[in-house]
């Protein structure tokens, strides 16, 4: 890959703001990664790449995770990311990147202008922000936005928080892991990164951790919903002007 340095920098950013943001390094590392690999390579890499890190956030923040939300959320997260990532072979890869752009920008607006946008906690509720937030992981590669707004509705602590969403995540990852393999998006030339990716959200997550000990987590998590905003309105540029 040319320009590796690069990409092992923005990597390690997108690890550090997805865990003071709480949304999932996936949010910044997928439209990022696509500057560097086509989209579907970047939907198998960011699946791969989301394995180790969610073990190391469940490893950093393992204390206190709300078993019933993970049953509850993660149950049909892992049915709808499955479903998602079969149909992503279906859609044309540029419909994929637009989608995403989109998704960014709108998520990002929203989450600033309603700040005090929340789900009810309810088992409907967290079924659906299941449902959607792995339908939208398969199809696109980032669902923690969606799955953050839903584990918000359950007032959890920092570290319950964290660990609950690491590891629904982790299931999800898995398991789109073994489709996109199956799909073709895994190719052996790029499996050199994992291990590199490793290392960095091991990196990207205990620097995230020591911010989060040192700054306001609401002040923060408006920095990331712009950057979420500039990612997307970045990305649908590049589109449009392929």
């Amino acid at each position: 890959m040319e320009n590796l340095p690069l990409f092992i920098l923005f990597a390690l950013l997108a690890e550090i703001l997805g865990t003071i943001g709480g949304f999932g390094s996936s949010l910044f590392f997928v439209p990022i990664a696509s500057y560097f690999l086509d989209f579907h390579s970047v939907l198998g890499i960011t699946a791969l790449f989301h394995v180790s890190s969610n073990l190391t956030k469940i490893a950093f923040f393992r204390k206190g995770f709300d078993k019933k939300l993970v049953i509850s959320i993660g149950i049909p997260a892992v049915v709808f990311v499955i479903v998602g990532a079969f149909l992503s072979k279906l859609i044309e890869t540029k419909i994929l990147e637009i989608a995403l752009a989109l998704f960014l920008i709108i998520v990002s607006l929203l989450l600033l202008i309603f700040k005090k946008l929340a789900l009810k906690p309810t088992l409907s509720n967290s079924f659906g922000g299941g449902v959607f937030s792995g339908l939208i992981a398969g199809l696109l590669g980032t669902g923690g936005a969606i799955r953050g707004i839903t584990l918000a509705a359950y007032n959890l602590k920092m570290d319950a928080f964290i660990a609950t969403s690491a590891i629904i995540d982790l299931a999800i990852d898995s398991c789109r892991s073994v489709v996109y393999s199956i799909n073709g998006y895994v190719h052996k030339h790029d499996l050199y990164l994992i291990p590199i990716l490793l290392i960095v959200s091991i990196a990207g997550t205990f620097i995230g951790k020591l911010f989060l000990t040192k700054i306001s987590e609401k002040q923060f998590k408006s920095i990331v919903l712009i950057l979420v905003l500039v990612t997307g309105i970045i990305t649908l540029t590049k589109i449009i002007l392929k």
